[in-house]
């Protein structure tokens, strides 16, 4: 059964129309399939109008979707083979961040990325995608590894931020993201980020500073979120609205600013409603990408890395 996000509540009760006539149609003899055709291209009318024309705040909701595939769901479909490697040889193995290595055909790389969880069981488990020291610290050991071994990076970001408790605080949370960040920075293999949801602050820019860097076409990407920041400029959350529209959070705005490279389009209606599509669309562009840096050495993978984000912001 369809999630439906409040905006969607038109969408919801057309749809609900549809499957009602649906379950009249197959305890009656009467034939009702021109009546449910018209409703669903109706449906489809309504989803793709919906979705054109959504408000940074709604593109966060739809970024926060549930339903939206999540890192375990991409190596699933996106791959034939992922082996994940645990743990940051020092304190613990964080499960807000998984990466390892992975193969499609004769390609092999190393993947990163953040995992929220689908439900309730699994989103304990993944700490829902934010991070600790020990997750980065992580990162750092697996991209050490992919120098090592000459594979390039993949990063795949969804996070509304890296964990804010006391604990990571103690275990130098600043420290642990800074050095992440760096390492991204120095990487001599070619390294490709992807917000596929939420990339919230230096927890997402941990693991997004990569030579290319995509978006999916309704993720958000911020230095905080909507209701953080409405919550410090007019103290109260119910301004989350106004502040992701002063904040240019979506892949639209952030690639106008040049902050992102480019856009994966998704299925109509959003990620969520089309996982293997949307997942598909994401690995077309980002081995494109990869193999566009492929020619690339080490030395100018760093300096053109260095000079993206040197760039950034300049007059």
């Amino acid at each position: 059964m369809t999630l439906y996000l409040e905006f969607e509540k038109p969408i919801a009760e057309l749809e609900s129309r549809i499957i009602d006539l649906q379950k009249t149609a197959d305890e009656s003899p009467v034939d009702l399939d021109s009546d449910m055709l018209k409703l669903r291209v109706k449906a489809d009318k309504l989803i793709s109008d919906t979705y054109k024309k959504l408000t940074p705040w709604q593109k966060t909701q739809v970024a926060r979707h549930p339903e939206r595939p999540h890192f375990k769901h991409f190596m699933e479909i996106m791959f034939d083979e992922f082996i994940p490697l645990a743990g940051d040889r020092a304190f613990a193995d964080d499960q807000a961040i998984i990466g390892g290595f992975a193969r499609i055909g004769d390609r092999r790389l190393v993947v990163i990325g953040h995992e929220k969880g689908d439900d309730t069981e699994s989103r304990i488990k993944h700490n829902f995608g934010m991070g600790k020291p020990e997750g980065y610290r992580k990162a750092i050991r697996l991209m050490e590894l992919a120098d090592k071994f000459n594979l390039p990076v993949l990063t795949l970001v969804d996070t509304s931020g890296a964990f804010p408790g006391v604990q990571a605080e103690e275990r130098g949370q600043a420290e642990a993201i800074a050095r992440s960040t760096q390492k991204c920075l120095e990487l001599g293999v070619p390294m490709v980020s992807c917000i596929v949801g939420e990339g919230g602050s230096g927890g997402a820019v941990a693991l997004a500073s990569g030579n290319i860097v995509l978006m999916m076409e309704h993720s958000v990407y911020s230095v905080i979120s909507p209701e953080g920041c409405a919550s410090i400029l007019w103290r109260t959350a119910d301004k989350a609205a106004d502040a992701a529209q002063a904040m240019k959070v979506t892949a639209q705005d952030l690639l106008k600013l040049g902050v992102i490279d480019k856009i994966v389009g998704e299925p109509i209606g959003g990620a969520h409603r089309n996982k293997s599509l949307a997942i598909a669309n994401v690995g077309k562009e980002i081995f494109e990408a990869l193999d566009s840096l492929s020619a690339l050495s080490a030395s100018e993978l760093k300096k053109s890395r260095a000079e993206k984000y040197l760039t950034l912001g300049s007059l």
